[in-house]
């Protein structure tokens, strides 16, 4: 059968604490975690859970090693990130329930003999590692659109298809996911279908870059695009085309390991940075994860 999927966070907050909480039914601690909902994405599950569990919202950070263990008669796997709460950290006025009955942020030194489990202990560890801030930065390739053939008007006016929208909308909890608040887009129609259901969904306003599409690109322009992005210092994404996405890497610094396989329509590469260095690349598409 399957695995069961589930996702959680190891999320930190200053201080050197990070955030556990306790469930009555096993006695047991260890970090925000639960079940991916059907059709959701293992991205979206890991914020939601926490929020549900511990009332407190993260943006992720970098991925971890993913948990996988035997449960009753099947395989159990968890999606792990880092996390950084975004807002309110409080936990003190949280209200006990059945499933967590007790929300903690505990000192680093002091999580180890908390925590249940040996394999969470080893999520700890791996943790720790990277826990220093970081910033995300999500290169996206347009998601599905019309084809050139079928297309008889000019390039830049092309829009997406019935399943292009479906994309643009399953990205908007993912691009959340990673707080993202600065949306730079190529002008063409297709992209700024991708991203504005996410601009609109959280009040941002697109940042339209004529440089970015296939008409007018050149490397200097890009070049120029990417330190926009870079002194921003804050999560962001840029939404361009595939003849555009290899100029966009150069200009990060990416290494070429990370983006061998050409991005997917409506495919995040997401870029973990710290301090204008890329420190952890993950890859997504919209596509619900399976179950």
């Amino acid at each position: 059968m399957p695995d069961i999927l589930a996702a959680g966070v190891v999320a930190f907050r200053p201080g050197r604490e990070v955030l556990l909480v306790h469930r009555p039914k096993y006695d047991d601690w260890s970090f925000p975690k639960g079940k991916l909902d059907r059709g959701e994405h293992a991205v979206a599950a890991a914020v939601r859970e926490v929020a549900e569990e511990t009332g407190v919202h993260v943006r992720l950070g970098p991925p971890l090693t993913s948990q996988r263990y035997p449960v009753a008669r099947r395989m159990k796997t968890v999606h792990y990130w880092t996390g950084r709460v975004v807002g309110d950290d409080d936990v003190s006025s949280y209200l006990p329930n059945d499933e967590i009955d007790a929300v903690a942020w505990v000192p680093f030194e002091d999580a180890p003999a908390r925590l249940t489990y040996d394999h969470d202990r080893a999520t700890l560890v791996e943790a720790l590692k990277v826990r220093r801030r970081t910033r995300a930065v999500v290169v996206l390739r347009h998601a599905r659109a019309r084809s050139r053939s079928a297309w008889r008007g000019e390039d830049a006016a092309r829009p997406l298809l019935r399943p292009g929208e479906l994309e643009a909308d399953r990205l908007i909890p993912l691009l959340a996911a990673y707080d993202v608040t600065t949306v730079l887009t190529s002008t063409s129609l297709r992209c700024v279908q991708t991203v504005q259901p996410y601009a609109e969904t959280v009040g941002l306003t697109l940042d339209l870059r004529p440089r970015l599409s296939e008409e007018h690109v050149t490397a200097r322009a890009v070049t120029g695009v990417v330190e926009d992005l870079l002194d921003a210092d804050a999560g962001a994404v840029v939404c361009t085309h595939r003849p555009v996405l290899p100029l966009v890497y150069d200009a990060l610094g990416l290494d070429p390991r990370s983006s061998e396989q050409p991005q997917e329509p409506a495919e995040m590469l997401v870029l973990h940075m710290r301090k204008g260095v890329v420190v952890a690349v993950e890859r997504h598409q919209p596509r619900p994860s399976l179950r």
